[in-house]
């Protein structure tokens, strides 16, 4: 396992970082789980060498923090724990409190990176940094991070301080923070955290076509608005996303390694990236996730997996929004 710094603060945390969206019982996106795969792969994830677990108030109502917690149970001092409040809590009493119930469902006395989960266009970013500065002076937060923010809610908190981190979706199928976001957090030393790694399963291989894909998974912006549950208004880009897939798939029989552990290594290696926060929903998933540290991919394969997916890129654009057209990590135009 290989690990690197969080911003400009002295934790370390591992590349491969476990999930918590996908280990909660019941989930539209990813259809539930077994309590027991979801402990079994977190404790697969540790034996593995990764130290760096994700989660937020929002996953399960709080079931993936206590889920957690019962699998880190005797590990805490191993471990890096992140965790993230949702914008309707950001007034200051309501953070506090918030920051009191992780605290507690988690089963520990501090957060080391407490999340600030959307941005908020009610709440000034300052009021809300100025709170979570002082849950870090109380000692209840070791790092403040950020999640989803864009380029202009980057700018209003960097204006207002500044955080160690930005969690943003980003994949070989997923681009879009590389028009401008990413720039922004590389030139401010601000730990890039990618989630949707696999892109929700797609650069697993498992998924040969749009008509293969669960309605859940099926929602972001890379699929019709058509598809159930869809909050966008866009044709989406499914015809592209599987000639890139099928690409993908054959520069990975090239090399001879899964499509999973290459994907997952791209993310790692591409410029301002800490971690790449994945949800192994057993055992065997997460050992294979956190295999994808130790893959080095010559400068040849990762250029030759940039192109495959450049038709992708340029579809989807640079709206870094996954869900909506309007997006909700920028400020809205007057």
């Amino acid at each position: 396992m290989r690990y690197r710094k969080l911003g400009h603060t002295d934790i370390e945390v591992s590349v491969i970082c476990q999930g918590g969206w996908s280990i909660v019982s019941d989930d539209m996106t990813w259809g539930g789980n077994v309590l027991a795969d979801s402990i079994a792969a977190i404790r697969a994830s540790l034996d593995a060498g990764v130290n760096f677990f994700d989660t937020a108030e929002a996953y399960g109502d709080g079931e993936s923090e206590e889920i957690l917690a019962k699998a880190l149970q005797g590990r805490r001092k191993d471990v890096v724990i992140a965790t993230k409040v949702s914008p309707g809590h950001f007034e200051p009493r309501r953070l506090r409190a918030a920051c009191d119930e992780s605290l507690r469902r988690l089963r520990t006395d501090y957060i080391d990176l407490y999340q600030l989960h959307w941005p908020s266009g009610e709440i000034p970013i300052a009021e809300t940094l100025g709170v979570m500065q002082g849950l870090q002076d109380a000692g209840k937060v070791r790092a403040i991070g950020v999640s989803n923010f864009g380029v202009s809610y980057m700018s209003d908190l960097l204006a207002a301080g500044r955080a160690e981190s930005n969690q943003l979706a980003y994949s070989l199928l997923w681009r879009p923070i590389e028009h401008e976001v990413r720039r922004q957090c590389v030139d401010n030393n601000i730990s890039i955290l990618c989630y949707s790694s696999l892109c929700q399963g797609l650069l697993t291989g498992k998924f040969a076509s749009a008509d293969e894909v669960p309605d859940g998974r099926a929602r972001t912006r890379l699929f019709s608005k058509d598809r159930p549950h869809s909050r966008h208004s866009e044709p989406g880009c499914e015809a592209e996303v599987f000639r890139a897939v099928e690409k993908i798939r054959g520069i990975c029989e090239s090399i001879s390694e899964p499509m999973s552990r290459v994907a997952l290594a791209w993310v790692i290696a591409q410029e301002g990236v800490a971690s790449a926060v994945v949800g192994g929903r057993t055992a065997a998933q997460a050992g294979e996730n956190a295999r994808a540290a130790e893959l080095d991919l010559s400068a040849d394969v990762l250029a030759a997996l940039a192109a495959a997916t450049e038709e992708v890129k340029a579809r989807v654009g640079a709206n870094c929004d996954m869900w909506q057209s309007d997006s909700r990590m920028e400020r809205p135009r007057a």
